[in-house]
């Protein structure tokens, strides 16, 4: 799922039925060449290991990281064929009881995280061992992160000259008039294009299935007879793939904000009910900050604030922040907003200070970054193909504009955006996939860990119920009337004590557990939290 996006009862809207797939679909399941290469590629590479050592200087990681890579196949029905490197970070167990010093925790192993997108990295993740919320884990674990097929220096995969990514000022997609359709399609076609150009026939090999079997790899890589791994958003998604996939490899898997599995809703149907939702949590901000209008100033209901945030928008149209910050700019702010609650109090207090005369936060919170231009660009570049050649699309611009003109009228605020990110799947060169059935029996797993906030809106909680349904003997944790994107880890000590006791011990609650709500943010500026675990570890 792309990371930004968005009401439960947007729900219960009937959506145009996907068009069919495109005759070159490939199989439903994979075949035996790709089982074969599977295995072929993780016993080369439980002998071959991964020599750990310094990490790249680019990586910007410290002195007491370890990295290294792993090799894998391009193509698992060609095991012999073509290998791409998988550049991996790891921070030993540190033995250390944060409780009681005197104790030496016992090793049980690697755990593997993933971050999602798809075209997120893991390398940050072995740092967030030093936050006090990820010590025990970290005692007993060796935190072992890695970035995907094409993203960062793991075969990377790209689209178009970042230089030209980042387009500032822009406007807003709530409500795009018919010639801004067209240059959009036009725009989508030509990503498309380059995404073939630049890669070639390597490209319809970036998959969701492949990054399943890149993990069995990693996993004999590391020397684990059976994987331990944690994921978050489309993580959770390439996670269950290998559940379904390898069930006799698993040890234990935590699902953090899982992503519908449905083969029905991959990838078109689940985009759908992601811009639907992030209308409510468009709303609960405008709540949050309608509460806090003594500190703001921006409206006490939210309707006002709404009022406020579209006077801010119109006056970014006639005169962009700093010549870069436009209506766009400001919806593209407030919708990773949508994401972490943490970010709520800089984004008010960013719109507040414009509206008063002064620009400078709103400029830098929402204005592009020309420095991570070739960063945005290999995520954005990642995110389209796994997506594209995971399952079929529409592909005729009719049943996209039908579809989402529908969904416009009660959900505008992330809809047309979440179309134009994925709108290049609709004129897609590579052959389509059709979606594995993720689902296993009672005995085929072990027991797994499904999180949820209910109010999450990049992954609405409606698919961690489905996942919870087709992962037999799973069990999910509920956090209450919250919706911040990924949970564990986080202020609530209810959703960690989950994780640590599953993780740790292996002990789980019957079926399905609530958390109370966390707290709600303060209303004073604080760090910008929103930053990968390395940042967040540097910080503390």
């Amino acid at each position: 799922m792309r990371a930004p996006a968005l009401c439960w009862a947007a729900g219960s809207l009937l959506l145009t039925t996907l068009a069919a797939a495109p005759a070159d679909s490939a199989p439903a399941v994979p075949g035996a060449a790709e089982v074969r290469g599977t295995a072929v590629a993780a016993a080369r590479a439980r002998v071959a290991g991964i020599d750990f050592g310094a990490c790249p200087e680019g990586e910007d990681l410290p002195g007491s990281m370890r990295c290294g890579t792993v090799s894998v196949p391009l193509d698992y029905a060609r095991p012999d064929g073509k290998q791409i490197r998988l550049t991996v970070s790891r921070a030993r167990a540190t033995h250390e009881d944060p409780h009681n010093s005197k104790r030496r925790v016992p090793r049980q192993g690697a755990l593997v995280y993933n971050p999602g997108g798809p075209g997120a990295s893991g390398m940050y993740f072995p740092l967030i061992g030093v936050l006090p919320e990820w010590k025990r884990l970290a005692a007993a674990y060796d935190l072992v992160g890695y970035a995907p097929r094409g993203v960062g220096r793991s075969a990377p995969l790209s689209c178009m000259d970042p230089k030209q990514f980042f387009k500032a000022p822009s406007p807003a997609s709530t409500y795009p008039s018919e010639s801004y359709k067209r240059e959009r399609i036009a725009q989508a076609k030509a990503y498309a294009r380059g995404c073939a150009k630049r890669a070639g026939s390597a490209l319809r090999h970036y998959t969701s299935l492949n990054n399943a079997r890149d993990l069995d790899v990693l996993r004999a890589a590391l020397g684990e007879d059976k994987l331990t791994f944690m994921s978050t958003s489309y993580g959770t998604y390439f996670g269950a793939l290998y559940a379904t996939l390898f069930p006799s490899h698993v040890r234990r898997m935590v699902f953090d904000s899982a992503v519908n599995p449905d083969p029905d809703r991959i990838w078109y149907r689940n985009n759908l009910g992601q811009s639907a939702a992030f209308e409510g949590r468009w709303a609960d901000l405008r709540e949050w900050i309608a509460k806090h209008d003594d500190v703001y100033g921006l409206g006490d209901t939210a309707r006002k604030v709404l009022r406020s945030y579209e006077r801010a928008a119109a006056r970014l149209a006639a005169e962009p922040a700093g010549g870069k910050v436009g209506p766009g700019q400001l919806q593209g702010a407030f919708l990773s907003a949508g994401y972490y609650d943490d970010l709520w109090p800089h984004r008010a207090k960013a719109l507040s200070a414009y509206l008063k005369g002064d620009p400078k936060p709103l400029i830098q919170q929402a204005g592009p970054h020309p420095e991570a231009a070739a960063e945005a660009e290999n995520a954005s570049a990642v995110h389209t193909a796994v997506e594209c050649n995971d399952a079929p699309w529409p592909t005729e611009w009719r049943v996209w504009d039908r579809d989402n003109t529908r969904l416009a009228r009660v959900a505008p605020f992330e809809t047309w955006d979440n179309v134009w990110t994925n709108l290049p799947c609709a004129y897609w060169p590579a052959p389509r996939q059709q979606p594995l059935d993720v689902r296993t029996g009672p005995g085929e797993l072990p027991p797994t860990l499904i999180l949820a906030g209910e109010r999450d809106a990049a992954t609405p909680y409606d698919g961690a119920l489905e996942m919870h349904r087709r992962l037999s003997d799973s069990v999910l944790v509920t956090e209450r009337d919250t919706g911040t994107h990924g949970i564990a880890g986080g202020p609530n000590p209810c959703v960690n004590g989950h994780v640590d006791a599953y993780l740790l011990e292996g002990r789980l609650p019957v079926r399905r557990a609530a958390c109370a709500p966390r707290p709600e943010p303060e209303p004073r500026p604080a760090a910008d939290s929103r930053k990968t675990p390395a940042a967040k570890a540097a910080a503390r």
